[in-house]
């Protein structure tokens, strides 16, 4: 199976986003990443609901929502009317992960779980089976262009491990830093899914830069 490439709309312009959507639309990416912050969780506020129905508005690809907010739990039915299709919860913001993955499940969403740089995936073991997908934060959140954390690869290897000890299908995002440079090393330590959000928009052709990532192998 080849990568998965879910572009960071954090990254877009936001005065021209309804065309930055669209460029997404006749590009190679599979999801819409949607990076949502609150200034509490994370150092930065970004957008939230309303944005989100302005990109599901125009979008043609599935919205993978990265709620990096506190109190997520208030929040998810919200985020599923506004057009989630995915949506990813920190274990570092979740009392009770459990039942929150199982009301992301209720909504009709695919469920995941984001871990911050410094949490171990072996929080995640008596989990993985109602896991969609686990996005691993090669930054730290809150803001965009920052550099690639290398621990990350061991990370992912973990990960895997645990994924396939478990018989689960769940996939494994990787969210920040990620460039040409190092898509192919986490795709073969076991990443299904890159979300690049500098790399792709600020480049010259963002669709070819998409184009080129989906090749990794």
């Amino acid at each position: 199976m080849s990568v998965l490439i879910a572009p960071s709309v954090l990254a877009s312009d936001f005065a021209n986003l309804q065309s930055e959507v669209e460029m997404l639309n006749d590009s190679q990416a599979d999801y819409i990443h949607v990076d949502i912050m609150d200034g509490v969780f994370v150092p930065n506020i970004s957008f939230g609901i309303p944005v989100t129905e302005a990109i599901k508005k125009h979008a043609k690809k599935p919205l993978d929502v990265h709620l990096m907010i506190v109190n997520p739990d208030q929040y998810l039915e919200a985020f599923q009317k506004a057009g989630a299709e995915i949506i990813s919860v920190h274990v570092e913001a979740c009392n009770h992960l459990h039942r929150t993955l199982q009301a992301i499940k209720d909504l009709g969403c695919k469920a995941g779980v984001a871990v911050n740089p410094h949490t171990s995936v072996d929080v995640l073991e008596d989990v993985i089976q109602d896991l969609d997908l686990v996005c691993i934060m090669s930054v730290n959140p809150g803001f965009g262009g920052q550099k690639f954390i290398e621990n990350t690869y061991k990370k992912v290897r973990k990960l895997k491990e645990m994924i396939n000890r478990a018989g689960s299908s769940t996939l494994i995002e990787i969210d920040g830093g990620v460039n040409q440079d190092n898509a192919s090393k986490l795709f073969e330590a076991g990443a299904d899914v890159l979300v690049a959000g500098s790399f792709v928009f600020s480049a010259n052709d963002p669709k070819g830069t998409i184009a080129r990532l989906k090749e990794i192998r």
